[in-house]
């Protein structure tokens, strides 16, 4: 009996994680498999709907060839500016959350209240009304122009870095509104560490700042590369993306070959977030 308990709890063990992502797989399956692998194989033929049907014809690497070497402009023109844009709002993003999670995490009056005004533009930041908002001009910090730190930073930085600086901040607010799954689960991950280890370095005569860098930060980590991940994807399908706005559904193969190189893109981010962090975490363990 005991033998068959053990076994029922090594199996529950090791199979726990696939029964919960089971859901996602299935839905992957089921609706993202095909689609996705249909798109993989338009990007390699030239695709005409007629009356009759649809009719491939193989053109091998000629839509790639074309992105990267001949017409680069809905790649080099439109994407890198955006691609600066996203390395300053993506630290932005994840330092913010981190900050008002461990804020709210706080025992104060109204918690609860304030914990769901950081997550309400989360339910109602659709695209349609973050393009709303961008197009009238709204989210901007007013102390840039006030200030003239917009002609500064035009005036001392290059054109190529001083663009895309100047967007996030003329959008600053409303970047922000993007923070709200990450303080939820910077929130979850602040309280999987316990009180009791704070409490014995109150004993021991550590104060905050020290607790903060000893404890909570290193106790953080996973989540912040967690956050780290989801803003990079949740960025790059932010209203505004230049190569989503250039997806023609008229040109299969072409936008076809697009999206896969936008795709290799995103896991070149998602590759070096990994790296880092791996390197960070090797740190980490070697100062201990």
């Amino acid at each position: 009996m005991n033998a068959w308990i053990r076994m029922k709890n090594t199996l529950s063990h090791r199979y726990e994680g696939i029964f919960l992502i089971l859901p996602w797989i299935v839905g992957f399956l089921l609706f993202v498999s095909f689609p996705l692998v249909y798109s993989l194989f338009m990007s390699f033929h030239s695709v005409r709907i007629t009356g009759t049907g649809i009719t491939n014809t193989f053109v091998g690497l000629k839509y790639y060839h074309s992105i990267l070497f001949e017409d680069g402009s809905a790649l080099y023109d439109s994407l890198l500016p955006f691609l600066r844009q996203v390395l300053f709002m993506i630290p932005i993003i994840v330092i913010f959350s981190f900050m008002i999670a461990i804020m709210l995490n706080q025992r104060f009056w109204g918690r609860s209240f304030f914990r769901a005004v950081f997550f309400l533009p989360v339910i109602f930041s659709s695209g349609n009304v973050i393009d709303r908002f961008l197009s009238q001009g709204r989210g901007q910090l007013g102390f840039l122009e006030q200030f003239s730190l917009s002609t500064a930073i035009a005036q001392y930085l290059p054109a190529s870095w001083a663009t895309p600086i100047l967007s996030v901040l003329n959008s600053f607010v409303l970047i922000l509104w993007y923070s709200g799954v990450q303080i939820l689960l910077f929130l979850a991950g602040r309280q999987t560490i316990s009180a009791s280890v704070y409490e014995a370095a109150r004993i021991d005569g550590a104060n905050p700042w020290e607790m903060f860098w000893k404890i909570t930060l290193p106790g953080m980590m996973p989540f912040v590369l967690l956050n780290t991940i989801y803003t990079v994807v949740d960025l790059f399908t932010f209203p505004g993306n230049p190569i989503l706005a250039a997806v023609n559904p008229t040109q299969y193969g072409p936008t076809s070959a697009l999206i896969w190189i936008y795709f290799l893109i995103i896991l070149f981010f998602l590759g070096v977030v990994f790296l880092l962090f791996a390197k960070a975490s090797r740190s980490t363990a070697q100062t201990r």
